[in-house]
């Protein structure tokens, strides 16, 4: 794959920059700010991106802000965000863009580089790589203004593992039921949020979305 890196960390876009290479894929740029991010995205058009949340000038919220805006003009732009920090407001407008080929992992719960890799693979693919603590955050909600609020507590322990991604058997798995009863539980879910079965395949995550675009 074609990757652009944002990360003003020199050691750890550097460390990118190897880990990558190493497994095959062109790094066909980098930069460390947030005004030059915009630009790279819509000249190189990568396969996937590698972008901080908080980078110069003022480490806020500018590589969110930059991918928020290069989705618009190209969209499904594979996007892993991998930051310290999780932005709820520009977050949640990126997921609200499109389902498709989007992650978001935090930096210091990331165990393994075969597990950053795997979450690259996805999003490239057109799929979510979601960090749990992430889709938690996401979901705060005041009382009262919670659009899930009809799901049970199974129903949203299988939504977060839906919105990080998972596969039926995984969160089975994960949860120690039958797969055939998350299927019953997805199947819920879709019900209780009117969600329509869309060409895209991406119906798993527009339960996320329909909650974040709330």
């Amino acid at each position: 794959m074609r990757i652009l890196i944002a990360e003003d960390n020199a050691l750890l876009r550097e460390g990118l920059v190897l880990l990558l290479a190493s497994e095959g894929h062109e790094i066909c740029t980098t930069v460390d700010n947030g005004d030059d991010l915009l630009p790279a995205l819509l000249e190189y058009r990568p396969d996937a991106a590698v972008v901080d949340v908080r980078l110069p000038p003022t480490f806020r919220d500018e590589g969110l802000r930059a991918v928020v805006e290069a989705r618009r003009q190209i969209p499904d732009l594979p996007v892993l965000v991998l930051s310290q920090y999780v932005e709820r407001a520009y977050a949640g407008e990126l997921l609200a863009q499109s389902a498709s080929g989007v992650g978001y992992l935090l930096k210091d719960r990331v165990g393994h580089t075969e597990e950053f890799l795997e979450a690259l693979e996805r999003i490239a693919g057109g799929g979510t790589a979601m960090d749990p603590e992430v889709i938690s955050q996401l979901m705060i909600r005041k009382a009262g203004d919670d659009p899930l609020g009809t799901l049970t507590q199974r129903e949203r322990e299988v939504l977060a593992l839906m919105a990080e991604g998972q596969s039926n058997s995984v969160i089975a798995e994960t949860l120690f039921i039958a797969e055939s009863s998350v299927n019953k539980h997805i199947g819920n879910i879709f019900a209780k949020l009117e969600l329509p079965a869309p060409a895209s395949g991406h119906r798993r995550v527009l339960a996320v979305l329909a909650y974040l675009r709330a």
